[in-house]
């Protein structure tokens, strides 16, 4: 009889642990979630209801116009073409040069090699910044200025964190499978393209997240160099938008709802290979 009731006292604290846990997510996401759901909400008002007091919580009737004339005041579908050009070289760019520096640092053996990798994440230190000027005046010098090759360019020169983030995957993969490729007369490339790449999958594509992020979110690099409205980015657009049309904010939450989607849906098609690439899984044993 006590022991039943000892096991009952346990599964009540268990189930009470377990509702707290799940209150505090629930807060949690909450907090997360209110500012999504004020552009949103936003987005669909009357410019005059959306710093109404007391608050509006949710128009009625939705003004669903309002994306339509946002999007209509700029050419936005330029800016969206041009911003998908930066961004899909730049996923090619950091994935190719950074997978294969990350996999020299993790299995090629080389004289300094240590040194040359603390070299490289001592990088992560300098703040862009510092690095600005010189590579502005690099690519003024080279006449790239009011281009596209300025931001797609040193994408194919590598990113220390994502070379890091590789390379830790690459770690987790036995060394068996390589050997077992070099028995059966495998050379480097063959071992890297058929054997390593698939393996790092979700790594891989934890980078092509992170780079297509960075490269559609970004705005100080084509405020620097892109000169002509029709190359304008989404996030200048965005900023051009804010200026031009006295901060309209109902059509900017609409405007900025509508840029963040792509990548939000990018997210939720990839997340599981994103949180494995996080995770280091590397291969299950």
């Amino acid at each position: 009889m006590d022991n039943d009731r000892s096991d009952l006292h346990i599964m009540r604290l268990r189930g009470r642990r377990l509702a707290l846990r799940y209150l505090l997510l629930l807060g949690a996401a909450v907090l997360f979630l209110a500012p999504l759901y004020w552009m949103i909400a936003s987005s669909l008002k009357p410019e005059y209801d959306v710093f109404a007091r007391p608050p509006i919580w949710w128009p009625s009737p939705p003004r669903w116009q309002n994306y339509v004339e946002a999007l209509t005041k700029l050419p936005f579908q330029r800016y969206a073409i041009n911003t998908l050009i930066i961004a899909v070289f730049s996923v090619v760019g950091y994935t190719l040069s950074c997978t294969v520096v990350a996999y020299g640092f993790a299995r090629l053996r080389a004289p300094g090699k240590d040194t040359l990798f603390v070299l490289m994440l001592a990088t992560l230190m300098l703040p862009y910044p510092v690095v600005m000027i010189p590579q502005y005046v690099i690519f003024s010098e080279l006449d790239l200025v009011n281009t596209f090759w300025p931001l797609i360019l040193p994408a194919f020169l590598g990113s220390p964190f994502y070379i890091f983030l590789l390379r830790q995957f690459f770690l987790q993969i036995p060394p068996d499978l390589e050997d077992a490729a070099h028995i059966d007369g495998a050379n480097l490339v063959q071992i890297l393209w058929y054997i390593m790449l698939p393996l790092a999958r979700p790594a891989m594509a934890t980078v092509a997240i992170f780079s297509f992020q960075f490269a559609w979110n970004d705005f100080l690099a084509p405020l620097i160099y892109l000169q002509d409205q029709s190359k304008y980015t989404l996030m200048l657009g965005l900023s051009f938008f804010r200026s031009s049309f006295q901060v309209n904010w109902a059509y900017l939450m609409a405007a900025s709802l509508t840029v963040a989607l792509p990548v939000i849906i990018l997210f939720f098609i990839a997340q599981r290979e994103f949180i494995e690439g996080i995770t280091l899984g590397g291969v299950k044993q």
